[in-house]
């Protein structure tokens, strides 16, 4: 398999020397007046739908209700965003662990995992031409995916457990470009999460070949190749522990209406994500959405979960992505639940 030099830690490593204002653009978009004794938290979100509901409870004014103003900052990567939280100018924020385990991977302790949002297994994953029917048909062929990324771990697992490792070319491609890639026939197939994922499988001639679900942790553990984790700054937490408990409490209300109404929270996400409607519902259906009693038994450790992380860590070292696997369990604190 063909793969780039650069690595992900030493892309994390660049990005976090930088400010948080050149990886960011700043923008509230709560809509709501902030109270004069509310507290504000600057929020690190994206399109995504890990984001989901931080954006639902800030345009709903459930924040606003517990006294929180939540100023929402757009990241166009994971580790863009990390590095506004080492910064100092995110205190909250939902983001892929790959780029967490970074982090930790070399001392990092500015933030702590306090939350999962959701699984999102049938919104990633592999795609390729007609004609194409088993992993050993991509033989020669081109696979575009954007590399450090939880898609890039999925065709690592998926061409390392089917003996490919060195039979496929694997390109670098942006999100955002993979589409185009395909069209224009510059790759032969292609992995993506939402929304690059709604329209890839929207062409003509596309199909699904496996998706996150087919991932060899995800069986035994539930752990997607990089699962969504909601974040803390601690320095910030810290100074502000009631704060988060309730956050909590207003953003896992949000989940419950993802879950239980996924065409009324639809009408919200589309001023966020830019989708048609029935995407926008496909795409909220498509993860599970977890609930706030359930975070205690998903964060326990020992426990399932959170092995399935520390496997997660370890298979990143295997394919060079980090340089070693942290304990995940030190960044763990469910003090806030």
């Amino acid at each position: 398999m063909n793969l780039s030099r650069r690595k992900f830690l030493h892309t994390s490593a660049a990005l976090s020397a930088l400010p948080a204002a050149a990886a960011v653009g700043g923008l509230s978009l709560s809509g709501f007046a902030r109270a004069a004794d509310a507290t504000t938290l600057q929020y690190g979100g994206s399109a995504w739908l890990g984001h989901y509901p931080a954006y639902l409870a800030m345009k709903s004014g459930a924040l606003s209700a517990a006294g929180i103003d939540q100023q929402w900052q757009s990241f166009g990567t994971s580790s863009a965003r990390m590095s506004a939280v080492l910064s100092g100018g995110i205190d909250i924020a939902c983001t892929g662990i790959v780029s967490a385990l970074a982090l930790m991977a070399r001392g990092s302790k500015h933030f702590s995992i306090v939350a999962v949002p959701e699984s999102f297994g049938r919104v990633e994953g592999l795609f390729v031409r007609d004609g194409v029917n088993s992993l050993q048909d991509l033989k020669g062929k081109k696979l575009g995916v954007t590399f450090a990324s939880s898609a890039h771990l999925l065709v690592l697992d998926l061409l390392g457990s089917a003996g490919l490792s060195n039979d496929v070319t694997v390109l670098n491609v942006p999100a955002p470009e993979i589409p185009g890639a395909i069209q224009s026939g510059q790759i032969d197939a292609a992995a993506a999460w939402t929304p690059q994922f709604n329209r890839i499988r929207a062409m003509t001639g596309m199909k699904l070949l496996a998706d996150d679900t087919q991932f060899s942790l995800y069986k035994k553990y539930n752990v997607t190749p990089g699962p969504d984790v909601l974040i803390v700054r601690n320095a910030w937490a810290e100074k502000n522990a009631d704060v988060v408990r309730k956050y909590l409490k207003v953003y896992f209300d949000a989940c419950q209406t993802l879950r239980d109404k996924p065409d009324e929270a639809a009408r919200t996400l589309i001023g966020l994500t830019g989708m048609s409607a029935l995407d926008q519902i496909e795409t909220i259906k498509g993860a599970e959405w977890y609930s706030l009693a359930q975070q205690t038994q998903l964060l326990k450790s020992p426990g399932n979960y959170v092995d399935g992380l520390q496997r997660l860590a370890e298979m990143l070292v295997t394919y060079k992505q980090i340089d070693k696997a942290p304990a995940v369990r030190q960044w763990i604190n469910t003090s806030y639940l």
